[in-house]
């Protein structure tokens, strides 16, 4: 029988998807005041895997990624998403979203992201809100899975996971 126990905190990051920077850096801005300093942070890339958010967002997209300082407990995820899509829609413009959110956490063994969408891989939270497992953490280093995103395989996003990884695992190991 196993025993319960506390969660191990984990490294809160989000990626957001944009096309105007001073929009990117107000959100990063509400995010980081909110939750922590932000402590680490990918470059712009482009988002061209899809073309699923032009309609809304128009073209050309970006993704950034950035990850905060404070560690959390990870039931808290459901609450930032629901944090996340409030800013998406402050950050709106006649009902279409100008940035896309997507917050998530990487813990010793996986990298989740917050959803309010379900599938079959993706397990319900609470109020609307599921887990994504976007990566497993194999060897200290991030591994796609059959429903990873395809934009999640490129490299970029891969060699900031992976830098993610560890700085997590330094912080974890900081008395």
């Amino acid at each position: 029988m196993g025993v319960e126990r506390e969660f191990n905190k984990v490294k809160l990051f989000t990626g957001i998807i944009f096309k105007d920077r001073v929009q990117l850096n107000k959100v990063i801005e509400l995010f980081s005041d909110r939750f922590s300093a932000v402590d680490s942070e990918s470059d712009i890339i482009p988002f061209d895997m899809t073309a699923y958010y032009h309609p809304e967002m128009g073209s050309p997209l970006f993704r950034k990624f950035i990850s905060f300082q404070q560690l959390i407990h990870p039931p808290l995820i459901s609450g930032i998403k629901k944090f996340s899509n409030r800013l998406e829609l402050q950050f709106s413009d006649w009902g279409r979203r100008c940035v896309n959110i997507d917050p998530g956490f990487v813990s010793e063994a996986n990298v989740i992201l917050a959803t309010t969408k379900n599938h079959y891989h993706r397990v319900p939270l609470q109020e609307g809100v599921y887990a994504h497992m976007e990566y497993t953490i194999q060897k200290k280093t991030v591994v796609p899975l059959e429903w990873t995103y395809p934009d999640f395989r490129k490299p970029e996003y891969m060699d900031f996971f992976n830098q993610l990884i560890m700085l997590y695992k330094q912080q974890v190991q900081q008395p």
